[in-house]
C-alpha cells in the first residue's frame, strides 16, 4: 500500500537491532542528554548524530526528509525514546526508536513494561463513542478497525471480515476513520460520506461500507462525490440530506477528531486492527482469527474458574 516510505521503514525496523551509532559527528565527545550544564546543545547534537547515522547507513538522500524530535526520558529506563519522521514527495512515515543516553546505542523495536497491562492500556485510548458498530453491541470480543477507504489492502479486510464475522456472532466491529490523504485522494470523501450515512441511520452506514470496497475501482478523486450521492441513494438515505452534510463542518470535524485518535494509538499504516487491544497491521485474516480465538479461550476458561 505504501510504497518507497513504507519499504523504507520496513527496512529499518527489520535490520536495526542494536547499532553503534558512529556517523560523522559521533567522532566526537557527546555529552549526556541530561547534562543540566547544556542541555539544548547536547539534545541538538544528538538529534544531528541520529540523523546522521540514518542517512548514512540508509543511503538517505537529500530528497528524503528527516525529522529527529527531542529525546526523552523512557520511564526510569535509562533510555531516551526518540520520534523520526521521514517525508518524501510520496507520503509519510514515523517511528520511535531508543538510545542510550551517552548517544552511542541506537536500538530498534518496542520497550514493554511487564508490570503493567498494555492491552488494558490501549482499550483506554480507543475511543468507540458515536462510531458506527456491527454485531451484538455487547459481544465480548471487540474489533476495532481504522481504515482508508480507498486503500486496497482494506478492501481486502473488508473481504476477509465479511468471510469470518458470520462464524463468530461473539464479535463486534467498530470502525475509525484513517483517510491517507498524501497517498489517496478521495479517501476523506469517502470518508466524510460514512459519517453522513452514519448521522441518518447507523445500519445505513454499513450498507455504504460495503458498496464502496465493492467498487473501490470504480472510483476516482473526479467522481467519488457522485458515486458516495449514488450509494447514499441505494442505501435508502436521504439524497439531499446527505448532499449538505458532506461538506458540514460536522462531519469534517468527526473524521478528523478519528484520524486524531489512531494518531494517538500510533496508527502509521491502514488498516490497523485492535483485537480487545492487540494490534493486527494489514489484512491478516488469519492473524486475526488466532486472536479472536485466543480471547474467547480464555473468556471461555475463566467462566468455567468461577
Amino acid at each position: 500500500m505504501r510504497t518507497r516510505v513504507k519499504n523504507l521503514f520496513k527496512d529499518i525496523l527489520l535490520a536495526l537491532s542494536i547499532v553503534a551509532a558512529t556517523c560523522a559527528h559521533a567522532q566526537q565527545p557527546v555529552p549526556a542528554a541530561n547534562d543540566a550544564a547544556s542541555p539544548a546543545p547536547a539534545t541538538t547534537l544528538l538529534q544531528k548524530n541520529i540523523e546522521a547515522f540514518l542517512r548514512n547507513y540508509y543511503a538517505l538522500g537529500p530528497n528524503m526528509q528527516i525529522t529527529v524530535g527531542k529525546p526523552k526520558e523512557f520511564g526510569n529506563s535509562g533510555i531516551l525514546e526518540v520520534s523520526i519522521e521521514v517525508k518524501t514527495p510520496e507520503g509519510t512515515e514515523n517511528v520511535k526508536m531508543y538510545i542510550t543516553k551517552d548517544g552511542r546505542y541506537l536500538i530498534r523495536g518496542e520497550i514493554s513494561d511487564i508490570a503493567s497491562d498494555p492491552l488494558a492500556e490501549t482499550v483506554a485510548k480507543i475511543q468507540t463513542a458515536g462510531a458506527p458498530v456491527l454485531g451484538d453491541p455487547s459481544a465480548s470480543v471487540t474489533l476495532v478497525e481504522y481504515s482508508d477507504f480507498e486503500c486496497p489492502v482494506c478492501r481486502s479486510l473488508h473481504d476477509a471480515l465479511r468471510g469470518m464475522l458470520p462464524n463468530y456472532p461473539q464479535v463486534k466491529v467498530i470502525f475509525k476513520d484513517f483517510p491517507i490523504e498524501s497517498l489517496h485522494p478521495w479517501a476523506r470523501t469517502a470518508a466524510l460520506a460514512g459519517r453522513c450515512a452514519y448521522q441518518q441511520d447507523p445500519k445505513a452506514f454499513w450498507k455504504l461500507y460495503d458498496l464502496i470496497y465493492d467498487n473501490q475501482d470504480l472510483i476516482s478523486a473526479s467522481n467519488a462525490w457522485d458515486k458516495m450521492v449514488d450509494y447514499a441513494s441505494r442505501s435508502g438515505l436521504s439524497t439531499e440530506a446527505f448532499k449538505a452534510c458532506l461538506s458540514s463542518p460536522q462531519a469534517a470535524a468527526e473524521v478528523d477528531a478519528s484520524i486524531a485518535n489512531g494518531n494517538l494509538l500510533e496508527v502509521r499504516s491502514t488498516p490497523t486492527v485492535f483485537v480487545n487491544g492487540r494490534r493486527i497491521v494489514g489484512a491478516d485474516g488469519h492473524a486475526i482469527q488466532q486472536y479472536i480465538d485466543y480471547e474467547l479461550t480464555q473468556q471461555k476458561q475463566s467462566k468455567y474458574k468461577k
